[in-house]
């Protein structure tokens, strides 16, 4: 004992072993394993794969539990002093802080498990099993076949909390539940032909989840869409503190709005000057900058893909982005693979793409750069819009944008960070990841990236996000209609109309995400700037390596750890 004590006093006085970092990591770790066991779903996504058999319980005894849960963490964090704490614990403590308060405040007024009926979506979850390659084919059908048994009962409790949801929402989750029916029944079936041992309890158990899954869909349908009249803008007050809580940013709406609108000015005064370096016309002079940057865009999207070429165009994208920033040596590149894939249906009807990376938890395996094709039921011109919006030229960005080096190479920086404990690992802040990919598509194009025409396009893609962050405020802050925001978003953002559609629905489901990709774009190009302005002789790569070193913490966080 007396060894024991010389050593502990040794190694503080060194400054290794303070009191109050032993503490946090105390703290630390009941959040970490109450976390992931109380959301067995989340478990799954970040590689902790102990609960991969299980549900959430979402019925009114669990929520209650983890209300009490993130009060009794929350009030020993908050007798731990940011002082007395090692730099990495310290954010980690404020981080963790941050967001059980605002778990706290989402459980006591957003109270969105009661009226949004897209967060008990199961299909991810149970794609995330075979679709990670972290144990044999045979263990991971295991785990979804006790899934797949355990579905009726994670159902019936989603049923006894939903009331009253907007249309819109309850309409999507009837879309992804069949979508949800369709993995099961179809995609499925390939993944149990690579273990045929487990063929018999999987046709069991799957017998019973798509049932549950069709009474559950009939049940959306017949019941509660009939009595869907929630409203599905948030008001003002509530969505600035989910805004606060999304972005961990001291910005306010109105610094937010006024900021936007002057980037939308400068952004489009930037985009008629590219414009002009296509336009060779001989008439060019005598049209105004709009016209001038509307004709640009037609002609680019003329060259698009259809449905059939759409996902192995977006590969050769990879490649030739992967190429350049090799060469450009402009930061370091992942050894781990990229996969391109069609995205499932049950993640469908929200954003056109998204990077599904490894968790932080996970031990290896594979990235997918997934993309939606347009659906079968869409008319000839509904598809024609939405390929003329997504041309080879946008698809060039949107590359860069979800893989390279966009968040594919982030996400594996952030996951070779290790800190004293795993809450950073864990709570990845959207407003670094989203500004650090479309700091990304900035960064390429500045570099010579697809000339200009990829620059047109990473223009476009930039009226996008400041348009997202207004949007997002018009429309859960205001009373902005849907005709009104199309109409605006294809005149101030020059999308097509299917594409301003699809965004005014995103918005609608969605709140203070969209305002992720403005506010983080601008903190992360504050980030870059400060940092070579303190280290001008350091290359690129350097630079970019030294702002990925530490996860994905909001940038607020970055700026502290960067200090010497």
């Amino acid at each position: 004992m007396l060894k024991k004590l010389i050593l502990t006093l040794a190694l503080a006085s060194l400054g290794w072993a303070a009191p109050a970092d032993d503490r946090f990591a105390q703290v630390a770790g009941d959040f970490l394993e109450g976390y992931l066991r109380s959301n067995p779903e989340t478990a799954t996504m970040l590689g902790d794969h102990r609960y991969d058999g299980e549900w959430s319980d979402v019925s009114q005894a669990g929520l209650e539990r983890n209300l009490t849960f993130a009060k009794e963490l929350l009030a020993r964090l908050e007798g731990l002093q940011t002082s007395e704490l090692s730099r990495e614990n310290a954010v980690d403590r404020d981080m963790l802080i941050h967001y059980l308060k605002g778990q706290l405040w989402a459980a006591g007024e957003l109270k969105e498990w009661r009226w949004n009926p897209l967060v008990y979506n199961p299909g991810p979850a149970l794609f995330a099993i075979v679709a990670r390659d972290y144990a044999p084919m045979s263990q991971r059908l295991e785990a979804v076949a006790l899934r797949l048994e355990r579905l009726p009962v994670f159902l019936q409790q989603a049923r006894a909390q939903l009331d009253n949801p907007p249309p819109l929402h309850c309409q999507t989750a009837i879309a992804q539940n069949t979508g949800t029916i369709a993995f099961l029944e179809n995609d499925l079936e390939e993944f149990i032909k690579q273990a045929p041992e487990k063929r018999a309890h999987l046709e069991a158990a799957r017998g019973v989840a798509v049932q549950a899954l069709r009474d559950y869909g009939a049940w959306l349908e017949k019941d509660l869409l009939p009595r869907s009249h929630g409203d599905f803008r948030l008001g003002r007050e509530r969505w600035r503190k989910k805004l606060y809580f999304t972005l961990e940013s001291s910005l306010t709406p109105e610094e937010l709005q006024a900021h936007a609108e002057k980037d939308l000015v400068r952004t489009h005064q930037e985009m008629a000057r590219v414009a002009r370096l296509l336009y060779t016309h001989r008439s060019a002079h005598r049209l105004s900058d709009t016209e001038v940057c509307r004709a640009v865009l037609n002609k680019l999207a003329e060259d698009r893909p259809d449905s059939r070429t759409i996902v192995p165009l977006a590969g050769e994208s990879l490649k030739k982005a992967t190429a350049f920033v090799r060469d450009r040596q402009l930061v370091s590149l992942p050894p781990e693979p990229c996969q391109i894939i069609e995205m499932p249906e049950f993640n469908r009807g929200v954003a056109i793409a998204y990077c599904d990376s490894p968790g932080p938890l996970e031990q290896g395996g594979t990235t997918y750069y997934a993309i939606a094709p347009t659906p079968a039921d869409w008319s000839a011109e509904r598809s024609l819009s939405f390929y003329r919006e997504y041309n080879k030229a946008m698809l060039d960005d949107l590359t860069v944008h979800e893989a390279m080096p966009g968040h594919f190479l982030q996400l594996m920086h952030a996951n070779k960070f290790q800190a004293p404990t795993k809450v950073r690992a864990i709570l990845q802040s959207g407003t670094f990841v989203e500004g650090w990919a479309t700091y990304a598509e900035q960064l390429m194009v500045s570099q010579g990236y697809g000339g200009p025409a990829v620059h047109m396009q990473q223009l476009k893609m930039r009226l996008r996000l400041i348009l997202n962050a207004l949007l997002d405020q018009k429309v859960h802050a205001g009373q902005l209609s849907e005709e009104e925001a199309v109409r605006w978003l294809m005149r101030a953002g020059f999308q097509e109309e299917g594409e301003a559609t699809a965004k005014w629905r995103r918005a609608c489901l969605t709140s203070a995400q969209l305002s992720t990709y403005y506010v983080g774009n601008c903190e992360v190009n504050d980030l870059v700037a400060a940092y070579r302005a303190a280290h001008p002789d350091e290359s690129w790569q350097s630079v970019h390596d030294h702002i990925l070193a530490f996860g994905s913490p909001a940038p607020r966080y970055i700026v502290r750890l960067l200090k010497p």
